[in-house]
């Protein structure tokens, strides 16, 4: 990431330098540096760089289409063309014991491999397969010691059954009641299977009484989603791919019949969105530019355009817009900001609730003149800057599949990339955004809430009721929050509820911070309307207050600071957060 920021960055100041020199000598000189390819898009070269004034920053493409199919990418990187997990799910409700597969998982708590006197199961469901197994089971959980706890798994090798392998799935204390839970109760089988190279699995409960009946459509659902996110590995940028062999899952005991089988087909689609996102925000700068970011929005509107359009802003229309705020972080870059915007509308055009979903979207983040540096800054990662996009267009995926009616959503991102250049923005400028606002810019890496600041006019000018924004915007929050929770700001109890509401049923962990109004006298300058950063004390909350000031005060507002749980640092992979909470709550608004 380094390398290909440094080489950005001389590629704009050798423009300034030749531009001062010889003019007549940039009218021969092709400076556009090809924007990479499309994740999959064919090639066509972009038109050679004008002849511009002195300080004009040229347009290097008049679409994404064009700009994301200019060339290689920076390194020759392309990245392979690997499917995502290819799974039919199935509820059923048969004797477990009568499954034909290859391997049959039984999930069971700390409670469930309790013996009896004669060192037999005493639940009947182990009880059962036990004795079908000739007491194979209960002798392989003593000797590997295992005891049903969160994570524990022992997986045997039969023979004539009518399946190849059984696996014990541990638990913990309880049956899961969380749908947090049950996706990690996917996750596990997804790896006993995939270790066993198995294409045909079944999930079935030890104590299937322990799942509470209302919440047993959650549960399929979760497990099954948990199930194609375990055996998801992205490995589009791996000299060799792995191929998931899982093709087939029964869910024995929780019910059956077309709901839940349409539940169970929502947990696909909402998979799709969670990969989606992933790949996103897993694909490096050199390949993944606004421009190519541009172009994966444009796909799936032409994908599910039965209900998606796409409107792609270049560089002259942000002008005539005034989003000053945005094209200053952007000036820097040999790569065009690229203004995206997808309108998801019901096939029936009956449209009771207007929402936007607005997304951070810095496919690179260097800093800017404050340059990133030193231990923990991260530079090498700031490929995630856009993780609040990818949450976005995830949602998007999914909701094109779902088709939920009755509600009209707008999903807008301001891509771009923050670099450094003799065309860049410096501290101490003051730009204007799109509101007539003017901000002091004391700080060129705190860029993110400049983009969004302009994203957040356009979205309101939609005629929207509510915006949820993410972004990957402050340390602070990290710092507030730990990796795995997401800190939300709003003004706005009613939406506040919704959103826990929809992370309850998707799993993912959110915390409300104040918006603390006091604090706001840190933002204030002395020579124009705001500064963009206030001290280092209450930064997410600064952060919060500051994209505040570009909503209108009739719509109702949500700030998502997702910085920690966008990136797994164990996995050294993208964790797809956002998504499965947006789309639910899409779908409660749809519902309500």
């Amino acid at each position: 990431m380094a390398t290909a920021a440094s080489t950005s960055a001389a590629a704009a100041v050798l423009a300034s330098r030749l531009l001062r020199r010889s003019p007549r000598l940039l009218r021969r000189l092709s400076l556009s540096r090809a924007a990479p390819a499309a994740l999959s898009s064919s090639s066509r070269p972009l038109a050679p760089l004008a002849r511009q004034p002195l300080g004009h920053r040229a347009r290097m493409g008049h679409t994404a289409a064009a700009a994301a199919a200019a060339g290689p990418a920076l390194g020759l990187t392309k990245p392979n063309a690997v499917e995502p997990p290819q799974i039919t799910f199935s509820a059923k409700d048969f004797e477990f014991s009568e499954w034909k597969g290859d391997i049959l998982a039984v999930a069971v708590t700390e409670k469930d491999l309790s013996k009896d006197s004669d060192s037999k199961f005493e639940n009947a469901v182990l009880k059962k397969l036990d004795s079908q197994l000739g007491g194979l089971l209960s002798e392989a959980a003593a000797e590997e010691d295992f005891t049903g706890k969160a994570g524990q798994s022992v997986v045997l090798r039969v023979a004539g059954q009518g399946f190849k392998r059984v696996g014990l799935i541990g638990l913990g204390q309880n049956a899961p009641s969380t749908a947090a839970a049950c996706r990690g109760l996917g996750e596990s089988v997804a790896s006993v299977a995939k270790a066993a190279q198995a294409s045909s699995a079944a999930i079935v409960f030890a104590s299937p009484s322990g799942i509470q009946e209302e919440f047993k459509l959650t549960a399929a659902a979760a497990i099954a989603s948990g199930t194609v996110l375990g055996s998801y590995e992205d490995s589009r940028y791996k000299s060799e791919s792995k191929k998931v062999h899982l093709k087939q899952v029964d869910i024995i005991g929780l019910g059956s019949g077309p709901e839940v089988d349409q539940k169970l087909k929502y947990a696909n689609d909402l998979s799709s969105g969670v990969i989606f996102g992933r790949e996103l925000v897993n694909s490096p700068a050199n390949v993944l530019t606004p421009a190519v970011l541009a172009e994966e929005a444009s796909k799936i509107a032409s994908t599910y355009s039965d209900v998606f359009t796409a409107t792609i802003l270049d560089e002259e229309k942000c002008k005539e817009l005034k989003m000053g705020s945005y094209l200053a972080v952007a000036a820097a870059s040999a790569n065009p900001p690229h203004f995206i915007h997808l309108c998801y509308k019901p096939t029936d055009g009956n449209v009771k609730r207007k929402l936007a979903i607005v997304g951070k979207g810095l496919t690179f983040d260097s800093g800017g003149y404050n340059i990133k540096t030193g231990p923990g800054c991260s530079i090498e990662l700031m490929k995630f800057d856009m993780g609040g996009s990818a949450a976005v267009f995830g949602a998007a995926k999914a909701l094109g599949q779902i088709k939920p009616p009755g509600v009209e959503v707008h999903f807008i991102v301001a891509a771009c990339e923050n670099m450094i250049s003799g065309t860049g923005m410096r501290p101490g400028d003051i730009v204007t955004a799109s509101n007539g606002k003017t901000i002091e810019v004391n700080n060129t890496d705190a860029e993110g809430r400049l983009t969004l600041a302009d994203a957040l006019v356009y979205a309101c000018n939609q005629g929207v009721e509510k915006i949820v924004d993410l972004a990957t915007l402050t340390g602070a929050c990290v710092v507030a929050l730990g990796p795995n929770i997401a800190g939300i700001f709003t003004p706005s109890d009613e939406l506040a509820k919704e959103v826990t509401a929809a992370s309850e049923v998707s799993g993912e962990k959110f915390w409300r911070l104040p918006l603390e109004e006091s604090y706001w006298e840190s933002m204030k300058s002395g020579v124009a309307d705001m500064v963009n950063t206030g001290g280092r004390q209450g930064g997410s909350i600064t952060a919060a207050l500051f994209l505040k000031q570009f909503v209108d005060e009739k719509v109702q507002w949500m700030h998502i600071d997702m910085a920690g749980p966008v990136w797994n640092d164990k996995k050294r992979a993208a964790t797809g957060f956002g998504v499965s909470t947006l789309v639910e709550w899409v779908l409660k608004n749809s519902s309500s």
